[in-house]
C-alpha cells in the first residue's frame, strides 16, 4: 500500500497586513510551533512573523515547491489579497493548536 503524503505551502504574518513569510513544510503543526516559538534564529524570529494566516495542502512535494517559489514572487498586494480571500480578518488559523503547551 502506498503511503500519502502531504506537503504545505504557508503564509505567516506578524500582524495584520504586517510582514509576510511564505514556507514549505511536511509538516504544518510543527513547522508553525518552531516558528512561534522561535527555534530557528532567521526571517520569522526576528521581525515576529508567527501567525499563520494562509495554507494549501498538496500531495507531490514538487508542487509544493513550485507553488512556494511562484508565491514568493509575487506582488505584497497579491499575496494579501489572497489570504483576504479566505481569511478577512487574519486570524491566526493556528491559535488553539497549541493551547495544552502555549
Amino acid at each position: 500500500m502506498k503511503t500519502i503524503h502531504q506537503y504545505y505551502v504557508y503564509l505567516l504574518a506578524s500582524k495584520i497586513r504586517g510582514t509576510l513569510y511564505i514556507g514549505v513544510t511536511n509538516d504544518l503543526q510543527r513547522r508553525v510551533y518552531e516558528h512561534k516559538m522561535g527555534i530557528k534564529k532567521g526571517f520569522t524570529q526576528k521581525y515576529g512573523v508567527n501567525r499563520l494566516v494562509y495554507f494549501e495542502t498538496y500531495q507531490n512535494i514538487e508542487e509544493a515547491i513550485t507553488r512556494e517559489n511562484n508565491m514568493k514572487k509575487w506582488k505584497r498586494d497579491w499575496k494579501i489579497k489572497l489570504i483576504e480571500e479566505e481569511n478577512i480578518q487574519w486570524l491566526d488559523l493556528a491559535k488553539d493548536w497549541y493551547d495544552d503547551i502555549l
